[in-house]
C-alpha cells in the first residue's frame, strides 16, 4: 500500500495504480494532495504488514488487514499498539525528548509515595523555676531562723547581722561593678560608712542615719584621690550610688527596731516582703502570659504582680491586726499594697542592673539563691516605705 494514499481524499491528478501516467484530461502533475489539507492534516505513519496468524484479515487483492482501526478516532488514544508504531512519536520527541510519548501508559507505573503523617505534637514542657528549689528554702529557712532569733534575743544582734549583710551586698557590688564595667568604686570607706550608717540609725534615728550617709561620701571622694585621676568621676559616682542604695537605705530596717514594739515592727516588714515575693512567683509560674517588663526582666509578669498584691495585702491586713500595736486590718490592706509594689520594683531595679552588667546574679554565696544582694533587691526599697506608713499609722514609738 502506497504511503501517499492512506486515507487521503481522492483529488484531481490522482495516480493509479498502473505506471501509465496520469488519467487523461486531469489537471497537470503536482503534489498528490492540496495546500488547503496540507495545512490541516499530518502525514500518516507507515503500517507494517501483519503476519497471518496475528489476527489480520484478507482483503480481495490478498493483502493483509491490520486487526486494530485504520483511524485514530475509532479507538481512545491511549491505545498502547498506535504508540507502539514505528515513527508514530518521532516529531514530538524531536521537540521535547525526554518527554513521554503522547497519551502513552506506562506499564509499571512507580507507587505513589504514601501521603505525609501529620507531625505528632510535642508533650506539654514542663515549667523550671530556675533554681535548685532544695537548696534555695534551705538556705532561707536557715536565715530566718538566724533573723528570728537575733530580732527576740537582743536587738544589737540583729543590729550587727544587718550591718554584716550591708558590708557583704557593698562587696558584691563594687566587686561585679570592677569585673564587668572597670569601675573601681572605693570599697574600704563604703565598708566603714555603710556599717557606721546602720549603727547610727538604730542609736540616733534619721537624723544618726543622715551624718553617717554625709560623712561616708567625703570619705569616698577623698579615698579616691590616693590614685590617678583617669575616671575619677565616674569611680566617685558609682561610690555614691553604692552608699546610698545599700547601707543608706538598710538604716531603716535599724530605725524600725527603735520603736517599743520594735521586733515586731521589723518581722511585719520581712513576712510581707517574703509575701509579696512568694505570690508573685507562685501565680506568676502557673498562670502567668502576660510580660510585666520583658525588657528588663523576662521571667516577671502582670498575672504574678497581681499575686504579689493579693497575697500581700491578706498578710499585711492579719499582720497589722494582730502583731503591731493600735494598728487595724485597713491599714494593713495599704501597707500589704505598698510592700507589693516596692518590692516589684526594687526587684526590677536590680534586674536592671545585672542586666547592664551582663550577669544573672550578683553572687554565689547564698546556694538557690545567688549573692546577698540577690535577697536584698525586694528588702532594700521596701524598707523606707514601710518605716513611713508604720510612723503615720502607729507613731514612732
Amino acid at each position: 500500500m502506497n504511503d501517499s494514499s492512506w486515507g487521503a481524499p481522492p483529488q484531481a491528478g490522482y495516480w493509479g495504480p498502473s505506471d501509465q501516467g496520469p488519467v487523461q484530461g486531469a489537471a497537470p502533475a503536482g503534489p498528490a494532495y492540496d495546500a488547503h489539507y496540507a495545512q490541516q492534516t499530518r502525514p500518516m505513519p507507515i503500517v507494517p504488514d501483519v503476519p497471518e496468524h496475528g489476527g489480520g484479515q484478507d482483503d480481495d487483492q490478498g493483502t493483509a488487514r491490520p486487526s486494530g482501526p485504520l483511524f485514530r478516532d475509532e479507538q481512545p488514544f491511549h491505545d498502547q499498539s498506535f504508540h507502539d508504531q514505528p515513527g508514530r512519536d518521532e516529531p514530538y520527541r524531536d521537540q521535547n525528548p525526554s518527554a513521554q510519548p503522547y497519551a502513552a501508559v506506562p506499564q509499571n507505573p512507580e507507587p505513589m509515595p504514601d501521603a505525609p503523617q501529620p507531625a505528632q505534637p510535642l508533650p506539654p514542657q514542663k515549667k523550671s523555676a530556675g533554681r535548685d528549689l532544695g537548696a534555695a528554702i534551705g538556705v532561707g529557712v536557715g536565715l530566718g531562723v538566724v533573723i528570728i532569733a537575733s530580732l527576740f534575743v537582743v536587738k544589737a544582734v540583729f543590729v550587727g547581722v544587718i550591718a554584716v549583710a550591708v558590708v557583704v551586698g557593698l562587696w558584691e557590688l563594687t566587686k561585679r561593678l570592677e569585673e564587668r564595667k572597670g569601675i573601681k568604686a572605693p570599697l574600704v570607706p563604703l565598708a566603714i560608712g555603710g556599717a557606721a550608717m546602720v549603727v547610727a540609725g538604730y542609736a540616733r534615728g534619721a537624723e544618726g542615719a543622715w551624718i553617717a550617709m554625709a560623712l561616708t561620701a567625703l570619705a569616698v571622694l577623698v579615698w579616691r584621690m590616693t590614685e590617678p585621676p583617669e575616671g575619677y568621676l565616674r569611680d566617685v559616682t558609682a561610690g555614691l550610688f553604692a552608699a546610698f542604695y545599700v547601707p543608706f537605705l538598710a538604716t531603716f530596717v535599724a530605725m524600725m527596731l527603735m520603736a517599743d514594739d520594735g521586733a515586731w515592727r521589723v518581722l511585719v516588714f520581712l513576712i510581707l516582703t517574703v509575701v509579696s515575693d512568694t505570690g508573685a512567683y507562685a501565680v506568676g509560674w502557673r498562670f502567668g502570659k502576660n510580660k510585666l517588663a520583658p525588657r528588663i526582666s523576662p521571667g516577671k509578669t502582670r498575672e504574678g504582680l497581681l499575686g504579689a498584691v493579693a497575697f500581700a495585702m491578706v498578710a499585711g491586713a492579719l499582720c497589722v491586726q494582730f502583731l503591731i500595736d493600735d494598728g487595724t486590718w485597713w491599714q494593713g490592706l495599704l501597707l500589704g499594697l505598698a510592700v507589693a509594689v516596692s518590692a516589684t520594683l526594687g526587684d526590677l531595679g536590680e534586674s536592671m542592673i545585672k542586666r547592664d552588667l551582663g550577669i544573672k546574679d550578683m553572687g554565689t554565696l547564698l546556694p538557690g539563691h545567688g549573692g546577698i544582694m540577690d535577697r536584698l533587691d525586694s528588702l532594700l526599697p521596701t524598707a523606707p516605705v514601710v518605716w513611713l506608713l508604720l510612723v503615720i499609722f502607729v507613731g514612732s514609738g
